[in-house]
């Protein structure tokens, strides 16, 4: 590796192309900082372009009737996210396609399903409306439906265009750079000073920033090995919980978007459905639903990490079937794949209720914890930056150093969009 003899500056480097690293990317560029983001694989391919795309407002989080700190804290979110999708919010998402401008719930006729949704519309109470058979989404409408449908404050964005959205003002910041070509340099403390990336021909890049904000999903865990030094011991600790989730290609002239709560003692959803469209389908094309690809999350994608592939496809369409006996599946395409969900170790594998911000010297480790809840970690970000003092640097931008070895890495590709 030949080293130069003087580092670029920079105010931030960003570690992660994802939802948090392009969020971030945003906020702190909009503050006056100096930011370049590195990403070793393509923008959104890990657990953002796998996320279902709900912008969520707490719901699926009390159906237990009691407002949990998950609620509250989602309660604002669609709003704001909405916000920015008008372009008036923190940052300018109005090229982002909105698959579903709400997304609702289903009850169905068991008993248990019917109290936690009764129990979850009485906690969000003014956030939930119960819907009469004339105000039913084209999916159910002319159904007889047992138990109750309800519409929520919720909403389905289409993913790759957010990413598409959040990347293109900031084409000449984000590199690709792989991860094993990052080493960092600590001082005589123990604390990281400067990083080198180094290029395929063998020369590298030395960074010198400020702050270095992890924001890798599950790349976090590698990242702060290798920038932690002597604060490898205060760093958090990572889990994962594994999802199997399920895709299926149908020809229906009406997709659904909504949570089908189940029977049983869990508060998940028995089914988390989304639809989206292929990636070559035209924006006017979307409303009719014909060809879309139905995505199934919730309690199935949680229990089906038991699971083969086949055995998951087979139990998605035995449930699909048994919730909605009115579809014709003769010509669904099915497919599967593994997902973990990264973010912060909690007791008991307890999921996080706020998106989550770690400090310690310049490193700052963050989660979002759900895509939901990016615009919280923005917040929590700014507000570290500035309860720490930091100021943009008069130095030159690191950026044109970096462009000079490191291409931007390109958009990530859904899973279903790959698949045969």
């Amino acid at each position: 590796m030949q080293v130069p003899a003087s580092p670029v500056q920079t105010d931030i480097v960003i570690f992660g192309g994802g939802i948090a690293g392009l969020w971030l990317l945003h906020r702190l560029r909009r503050q006056g900082l100096d930011v370049v983001l590195l990403e070793c694989d393509a923008l959104g391919g890990g657990q953002t372009l796998a996320s279902q795309g709900i912008i969520h407002g707490g719901l699926k989080y009390a159906l237990n009737g009691v407002l949990s700190p998950a609620s509250s804290a989602i309660a604002g979110m669609p709003e704001r996210w909405r916000q920015c999708l008008q372009g008036e919010g923190e940052i300018d998402l109005r090229g982002v396609r909105v698959l579903a401008p709400h997304y609702f719930m289903w009850s169905g006729g068991g008993y248990r399903s019917r109290l936690k949704s009764f129990l979850g519309s009485k906690a969000l109470r003014g956030r939930i409306d119960a819907l009469q058979p004339a105000q039913y989404p084209p999916f159910f409408q002319g159904r007889t439906l047992e138990g109750a449908l309800y519409q929520l404050t919720d909403f389905v964005v289409d993913t790759p265009s957010l990413v598409q959205t959040l990347a293109a003002p900031h084409r000449d910041r984000i590199f690709q750079v792989p991860a094993e070509a990052v080493a960092a340099v600590h001082d005589a403390a123990g604390s990281v000073q400067q990083i080198h990336v180094m290029a395929s021909n063998g020369q590298a890049v030395t960074l010198q920033a400020q702050r270095y904000i992890l924001a890798a999903g599950e790349g976090n865990a590698a990242l702060m090995q290798c920038l932690g030094g002597h604060l490898q011991s205060t760093l958090p600790a990572m889990q994962t919980r594994p999802l199997h989730m399920v895709f299926v290609r149908l020809n229906h002239p009406a997709p659904a978007f909504v949570h089908c709560i189940g029977d049983s003692f869990g508060m998940t959803p028995r089914l988390t459905i989304t639809a989206h469209p292929s990636a070559t389908a035209p924006e006017e094309s979307v409303p009719d639903g014909a060809g879309w690809t139905w995505y199934l999350g919730g309690e199935i994608a949680e229990s089906g990490v038991q699971r083969s592939a086949a055995q998951q496809q087979d139990e998605a369409a035995r449930q699909l079937q048994d919730t909605f006996p009115w579809l014709d599946m003769s010509q669904a395409r099915w497919g599967s794949f593994f997902i973990n969900r990264a973010e912060p170790r909690l007791p008991n594998l307890q999921r996080p209720d706020t998106a989550y911000l770690h400090a310690a010297g310049p490193l700052l480790v963050t989660w979002p914890t759900k895509l939901t809840l990016s615009p919280d970690l923005g917040d929590s970000v700014c507000a570290e930056l500035q309860r720490q003092g930091l100021t943009p640097g008069s130095a030159p931008s690191a950026a044109a150093a970096l462009a000079a070895h490191f291409p931007f890495p390109g958009h990530a590709v859904p899973r279903w969009e790959s698949a045969p």
